[in-house]
């Protein structure tokens, strides 16, 4: 079976866990090798020790990118909820994928800072807004939105089942599911 990445970029709480965990439940279903790469917990185990500056980001993101790219060479549909702000970092994604012939999809969550500060799924934004941290992507540092993705998905106007349908549409469309 045909692997492939399908990367969804965009700010914190905008739902790319929650949109990529219903594509994997439905691709499972159908019999597809998934696996989900959720950000805080690569954090936690491969990209340890890293910070968020620009240069840990970057580290961070390509380390995610080399895992997701051995998964799809393998067979396996890698979904890759991670913020990934800067284009720079998932444009060499990319490339390490086309590189190796394995499949691509970067996805845009656009969901507006507004939404996802109301959503604020751990608590980020209100430790923002007090003083207690600094560094949020998208508030007070930058997120590059990706100017072309394969797809942008308006997660404020849709259900999240409606979501994960819309991504699963393009698999099929790209023959990647």
């Amino acid at each position: 079976m045909t692997g492939a990445t399908v990367w969804l970029t965009g700010l914190p709480s905008a739902g790319k866990t929650t949109i990529a965990r219903a594509l994997a439940e439905r691709l499972r279903a159908e019999g597809r090798r998934v696996e989900v790469l959720d950000g805080d917990e690569i954090r936690e185990f491969l990209s340890a020790g890293l910070g968020f500056s620009r240069a840990d980001r970057h580290t961070n993101v390509q380390r995610i990118g080399f895992v997701a790219e051995l998964l799809a060479r393998h067979g396996v549909i890698a979904l890759v909820p991670v913020i990934a702000p800067y284009a720079d970092s998932r444009e060499a994604v990319r490339k390490r994928h086309q590189s190796t012939g394995s499949g691509y999809l970067e996805v845009h969550v656009a969901t507006p800072v507004a939404v996802c500060s109301e959503r604020d799924v751990k608590g980020l934004y209100a430790k923002q807004a007090a003083g207690e941290i600094s560094g949020l992507t998208g508030v007070d540092d930058p997120y590059e939105e990706p100017e072309s993705p394969d797809l942008r998905i308006a997660s404020h106007t849709q259900t999240v089942p409606e979501s994960a349908a819309a991504l699963h549409a393009l698999l099929v469309e790209r023959g990647l599911a």
